[in-house]
């Protein structure tokens, strides 16, 4: 997919472990999508959800916004970046972080 070269981006090679301990990892696929497999410490709103739970995502700490492959994120990163939020999108999304051999939380 394509990126939106208007849309902060993130590659998974560049999401090391201080940006992961000081982001707000936002997960926003399906539920199946998420009990599949997600990103250890991640939340989990659905971007159908997004509008209405905006509350729930901090002011002031940067967001990383995560979907399958990056659609649905990049969507949730414009939202929060409209809304004030810092927020990034993980290009190539859960395929390009597992694909990375990256860990997967399941709960």
């Amino acid at each position: 997919m394509t990126q939106n070269p208007m849309i902060p981006a993130v590659v998974v090679a560049d999401v090391d472990d201080a940006l992961l301990a000081e982001a707000f990892v936002l997960d926003v696929r399906e539920p199946d999508e998420w009990n599949s497999g997600h990103i250890e410490g991640a939340t989990h709103i659905p971007l159908g959800q997004l509008q209405q739970r905006v509350g729930e995502v901090p002011l002031g700490q940067k967001v990383i916004c995560v979907c399958a492959v990056g659609g649905r994120s990049s969507v949730a990163t414009q939202y929060l970046m409209s809304e004030g939020r810092e927020a990034i999108n993980l290009d190539g999304g859960m395929h390009a972080w597992q694909s990375f051999g990256r860990p997967v939380a399941t709960d």
